[in-house]
């Protein structure tokens, strides 16, 4: 067992709008550590809603909020079967599934550039439809339907 937890790092809030949730989101975009490639990808992205007449902070924040789950089921062996226990999500790891989401749905996206496929996502997400909020609801469903395995958990 751990003598102490690990300390949290600080994230510095993004360079362009000051927001510690969009400088995470580069975070996760990132590969092989190209930030400058992530940036300029969410960057352009914002830049492709405010070409539609959008403020993108807002389609972001929109976004992230309809793609976040309350609800996860989690798998337990009991006496020899498996079942899918209902847990609660911590706020952070919400967070973290909420970007998770959006950024694997707009990569299998169609469309030529990334940019193109992530602001579609967004704008998709911030109206309440698309792949990630629609994996969100499945989610909540399964949880929903293992209601009954909740005295399961600990």
């Amino acid at each position: 067992m751990r003598r102490n937890r690990p300390k949290r790092r600080e994230i510095l809030p993004d360079v362009k709008f000051g927001n510690i949730v969009i400088a995470k989101f580069i975070n996760n975009i990132m590969l092989q550590g190209k930030k400058s490639v992530a940036e300029s990808i969410v960057y352009g992205a914002f830049d492709i809603i405010a070409e539609k007449g959008q403020d993108p902070v807002a389609v972001f924040t929109k976004a992230m909020n309809n793609v976040r789950p309350v609800l996860k089921v989690k798998s337990r062996r009991v006496g020899g079967s498996t079942y899918q226990i209902p847990l609660e999500v911590r706020p952070e790891e919400r967070d973290a599934l909420a970007m998770r989401w959006i950024i694997g749905f707009s990569r299998k996206r169609k469309g030529n550039t990334m940019r193109t496929r992530l602001a579609a996502e967004f704008l998709d997400a911030s109206r309440g439809e698309g792949s990630s909020v629609k994996k969100k609801e499945d989610t909540h469903k399964m949880a929903d339907a293992n209601k009954a395995f909740a005295h399961y958990r600990w």
